[in-house]
């Protein structure tokens, strides 16, 4: 019996190739969209719970990519993006997410 037949799984299944830039892709395009209706003079508010049951109301991209939990590596890449964003300049964090998720299409 050969060595990685003994050997469990640990890493799960690898993927790669184009299946994996269009997750990458759509990942990016939920984190655009999530954020993409608070933009500008009309965008509309967001209502976000947390764990706790806190209820925060915002139309900031900052506030609202901070309080989600984000799991895809892509995705976080963007979130990180925006918080950048945030730290450098205090603003445009929805902008630069929309921009980014559009470059990706």
């Amino acid at each position: 019996m050969s060595i990685s037949a003994q050997t469990p799984d640990i890493l799960g299944d690898r993927q790669s190739g184009q299946d994996v830039r269009t997750q990458n892709v759509v990942a990016c395009q939920a984190i655009s969209n999530i954020v993409k209706s608070s933009l500008g003079p009309v965008g509309l508010d967001k209502m976000l719970v947390d764990d706790i049951g806190d209820v925060t109301i915002t139309n900031d991209g900052a506030t609202i990519l901070k309080m989600l939990e984000v799991e895809h590596p892509a995705a976080k890449v963007l979130v990180e993006l925006a918080e950048l964003q945030d730290r450098e300049v205090g603003d445009g964090t929805t902008s630069v997410v929309i921009f980014a998720a559009e470059l990706l299409k």
